[in-house]
């Protein structure tokens, strides 16, 4: 089974968190925030997201390398 790239998991997520926050942002019905307000909740969501799936591929490969090399010793 071949690993998972982290690099494009983490890339993934930070797309995915971007599309979160500007869908949060400036959804219809939620107040308009200020300019520093939604930049801060860009950045964080996109930094958060990003972390998250990159992790998660990151351990997905390790857990996958365990049970493998377990089976074949």
């Amino acid at each position: 089974m071949r690993a998972w790239n982290t690099m494009r998991a983490t890339a993934y997520g930070g797309a995915i968190g971007l599309v979160a926050a500007l869908v949060k942002s400036f959804a219809p019905w939620s107040d308009t925030p200020s300019g520093p307000a939604i930049a801060k909740e860009l950045i964080g969501a996109t930094l958060a997201f990003a972390l998250l799936c990159g992790l998660a591929a990151a351990l997905r490969n390790f857990i996958q390398q365990r049970l493998t090399r377990s089976e074949f010793h």
